[in-house]
């Protein structure tokens, strides 16, 4: 056992020289305390007695006696060469510490008061979706195809780096080799034209949405928002206060018409172009067209979500929204939780030049910024072409395992459900018959071990869908098969019951 050289640190022990009681007891008392209310745990090591000595700045003689009082109370043992460590003994038999009595404070405890926009917003959140990798889970990149040995080299590379670099503080905007790498992507990959010093890094592309709403809204302005539409976007946006305005949107996308309807002063609309999430269609040039000149005459901004769009396996892809561009009202966010791994907690922003000294000035000022070491190993996977590399690796995997799914949907859930066919992301949807509730699908195949959502759940107004959204990015061909085979029972003794009887509550 590799011994610690002091120990458990106790510098919340308190000793009062001016009560009359012996600097013994104090000492005795608080360790006891401290040991009986779980503060140290059981086979924890103790500092030694000289250590805790020079702490407290008291005699050793003084800590030898307590340490002595400890043991007769069976609360401590010494272990010859290795130090003094909480008894073993009270692992599964810890005394109960008495609650404090109760006092009118107590009694009658005050709800702290929040924010009206946090109190609004929490009446709108959903619990996260599961993220396990198993049959049908969504955003769920293929860990398993991952390059983790290439990975480790980088890091291990990055860690022989300048101490300042790997352990200092970051750079709020960010680490300025990862924006350069970033900017020279997006203008090689993505066809958009930018300089490093627009872009943000960020701890994720949902904290991009929450510091984007943060800047640009005031309590109560409208967002167009896609109906249905990502979960992690809108519960970022609601919680800055705005007033999400749902707009419908079909396979061309966001239906910017029905937008004009609804609210023609809207002040930011949110978009995922590339792979509407999470029905899965591609918005067309036209639509772009249209919601580029609707955000003009409004005077108006659009987040563009392109969470996925790099995993197009399809033919050409569109351009990104932010290409197309002309007049500077697209803030473009991109994340590595997919093209990567979610871990990274790395997103970024493509700030228009406008808006790039507002920025500059609220994340010098409010963001702390993400730890450089993941922001260098990225930057350094980026420059030397392994990112690419893996991009076009991981869109063959994408490819098949898509191709896997709606080949076995039509083996095993015909007439039970339709697979919808994608060529761009991680994930699709499934229609359900009439006969099968999608939110009694979803609660069934849980228990079965599989996760299927409802398409209602990422909806803010009611749609009149009845589907199911399926990852098939984080698992095998072989699971996708087995998935989809279980998936398949399931939906046989659904469709076989009543559906006035069929469970029903949301997932």
């Amino acid at each position: 056992m590799v011994k610690r050289s002091g120990g458990a640190l106790l510098l919340s022990l308190h000793i009062d020289r001016e009560s009359g009681r012996l600097v013994t007891s104090q000492v005795f008392t608080a360790i006891r305390d401290i040991i009986l209310s779980g503060g140290l745990s059981a086979g924890e090591r103790l500092p030694a007695s000289r250590t805790l000595a020079k702490d407290l700045g008291i005699s050793r003689t003084t800590v030898i006696e307590v340490f002595e009082r400890l043991a007769a109370e069976g609360l401590i043992e010494s272990r010859t060469g290795a130090g003094t460590f909480v008894s073993e003994a009270l692992r599964d038999n810890r005394p109960a510490v008495p609650p404090p009595p109760a006092g009118p404070e107590d009694q009658q405890t005050s709800k702290p008061r929040l924010s009206r926009s946090i109190t609004k917003a929490s009446e709108m959140f959903f619990e996260r979706l599961p993220h396990e990798p198993r049959a049908f889970t969504t955003a769920m990149p293929a860990f398993d195809a991952f390059p983790l040995a290439l990975w480790s080299r980088q890091m291990s590379k990055h860690w022989r780096d300048q101490r300042n670099i790997v352990m200092g503080y970051s750079d709020p905007h960010g680490y300025f080799p990862l924006r350069r790498a970033i900017a020279s992507h997006l203008r090689a990959n993505r066809g958009i034209a930018c300089e490093p010093e627009q872009i943000f890094i960020v701890g994720g592309a949902q904290q991009a949405f929450y510091l984007i709403g943060s800047v640009l809204l005031d309590p109560n302005d409208k967002v167009w928002f896609e109906n249905p539409g990502a979960i992690g976007a809108r519960n970022s946006l609601v919680a800055c206060g705005a007033k999400l305005i749902p707009v419908p949107v079909d396979d061309g996308g966001i239906m910017v018409e029905d937008g004009l309807h609804l609210a023609p002063d809207f002040r930011l609309a949110f978009v995922t172009p590339a792979h509407q999430q999470p029905l899965g269609s591609t918005m067309t040039l036209e639509r772009r067209f249209a919601l580029l000149k609707a955000a003009e005459e409004a005077d108006a901004l659009i987040i563009e979500d392109d969470y996925d769009g790099e995993f197009c396996y399809g033919g050409h892809p569109q351009p990104t929204l932010k290409s197309v561009d002309a007049t500077g009202r697209v803030i473009y966010v991109g994340t590595f939780s997919k093209t990567l791994f979610p871990a990274l907690r790395l997103g970024y922003f493509l700030s228009p030049p406008a808006l790039v000294e507002v920025f500059n000035k609220v994340t010098n000022a409010f963001v702390q910024g993400v730890p450089s070491s993941n922001q260098a190993v990225v930057a350094s996977f980026m420059e030397e072409g392994h990112f690419a590399a893996h991009l076009r690796r991981m869109r063959k995997i994408y490819a098949e395992r898509h191709q896997v799914l709606c080949d076995s949907a039509k083996a095993h859930l015909d007439g039970l459900l339709e697979v919808v066919p994608t060529d761009t992301g991680l994930h699709t949807i499934g229609l359900l018959p009439k006969s099968i509730l999608e939110d009694s699908a979803a609660a069934a195949a849980r228990e079965q071990g599989i996760t299927v959502t409802p398409i209602e759940r990422f909806s803010i107004a009611p749609t009149h869908g009845n589907g199911l959204v399926l990852g098939f990015s984080g698992i095998t061909p072989p699971e996708i098969v087995a998935g989809v085979k279980t998936l398949g029972r399931v939906l046989e003794k659904l469709k076989q019951q009543p559906r006035a009887t069929a469970a029903h509550g949301m997932v």
